[in-house]
């Protein structure tokens, strides 16, 4: 079903070559189609298992139909998918636009990362040259593990002892640039923290984290890793935008609700259930908590705000706005060093901006936002 959402723009034209009124299929014998196009002509399938299956999985008043549009896809449609232009099919519109502000060239790039299945990246504690040659895996320039084959997560060594976590390689370098120049013992706040990636980080690195997300049961998650890992963190379920605990922090990190549209290489559902005004219903929402998480620190802390989103609303212009009007903060510049040596990673404004096409040669990375700031003494 993953190579159906990958694919989606293409299949559905293919089907509009076959079909008169596509628009008029039951949803399910649209499925059940879409589903063998993507069997024969991106997975391998052999035509007689895939339309057999889908024939099978068909309506009876609908099964002739079925049969005949798949078999003549199985005669027209290697022909009609080289004739395609895929990076545009498979991008609605207003998706385009936001990948687009980074040129066109880069935006092509994206949305053929978009078509691959990602690989899995893993965060160490410590000894990552050593579990890089356990796992099989290869260390990236940003330090994260990338495994190089598959296989079921908890059977992979290390799991049940607690050594590393799942978590991308762009996921993984918001915590990374605050703790930047953090003494061990710091206070630091995690927002919006569930699943608990950036929580772990903080805790093996020797602070004294309090994670904060308003959903109790995400929070259990949170819990049940941090025992794996056998770290330790303050839990509380709340609305970051309005918890007041009792002292400020030293440090805190914001991992603001987003759209998520750096995360289609993952969840490539987000292409087709999200669209343009997406972004700005969320705005309010990030503001409030750019301000609230910023009324948490102690003088001369640090803020990292960050969106795993590709639109430049949720992420820079949200930054802008907060400037304009908290005098108190100023941006702190990432450096390369920072970032595996990578200075495409930074953007003119000295942000983090990574992209799906980042690292393309080696399975690419999550499309991520980070805004390092630090408030007046």
């Amino acid at each position: 079903m993953l190579t159906v959402l990958r694919r989606f723009g293409q299949i559905d034209a293919i089907l509009a070559t076959c079909l008169e009124q596509p628009d008029r299929l039951p949803t399910r014998e649209r499925c059940v189609l879409r589903l063998g196009v993507a069997q024969m002509l991106f997975l391998g399938t052999p035509a007689y298992a895939a339309v057999n299956g889908a024939v099978n999985a068909t309506a009876t008043r609908l099964k002739g139909l079925t049969n005949a549009v798949l078999r003549r896809i199985d005669r027209e449609g290697a022909a009609l998918v080289a004739t395609q232009d895929a990076a545009r099919l498979n991008t609605p519109d207003w998706l385009w636009r936001q990948m687009a502000a980074f040129g066109e060239d880069t935006a092509r790039a994206i949305a053929g990362v978009h078509l691959l299945e990602p690989p899995l990246d893993l965060s160490v504690a410590s000894d990552a040259e050593a579990w890089a040659t356990r796992l099989d895996a290869e260390v990236l320039p940003t330090g994260s593990l990338r495994l190089r084959g598959g296989g079921a997560v908890p059977e992979l060594a290390g799991f049940a002892e607690g050594k590393w976590w799942v978590q991308d390689a762009a996921a993984a370098l918001p915590a990374r640039l605050l703790l930047h120049n953090l003494a061990q013992g710091a206070r630091v706040a995690d927002l919006c923290a569930a699943p608990g990636g950036k929580t772990a980080q903080l805790a093996a690195a020797g602070m004294l984290v309090t994670a904060v997300d308003r959903d109790a049961r995400r929070l259990d998650r949170v819990r049940e890793n941090l025992t794996r890992l056998h770290l330790n963190a303050a839990l509380v379920a709340a609305d970051a935008a309005t918890w007041k605990p009792p002292q400020p922090f030293d440090a805190v990190l914001l991992d603001a609700p987003c759209t998520a549209t750096g995360t289609i290489r993952r969840n490539p559902d987000i292409a087709w259930h999200k669209d343009e005004a997406s972004a700005l219903a969320l705005a309010r929402v990030q503001d409030a908590l750019l301000q609230a998480a910023a009324n948490l620190l102690a003088p001369r802390g640090s803020l990292v705000y960050c969106v795993c989103s590709l639109d430049h609303r949720e992420g820079l212009e949200r930054v802008a706005k907060f400037l304009s009007q908290r005098p108190d903060f100023r941006r702190v510049p990432v450096a390369a060093n920072e970032v595996g040596g990578l200075p495409e990673l930074i953007t003119s404004d000295g942000d983090l901006r990574t992209l799906p096409a980042h690292l393309a040669d080696r399975g690419g990375m999550d499309g991520f936002y980070a805004a390092r700031l630090t408030r007046a003494g």
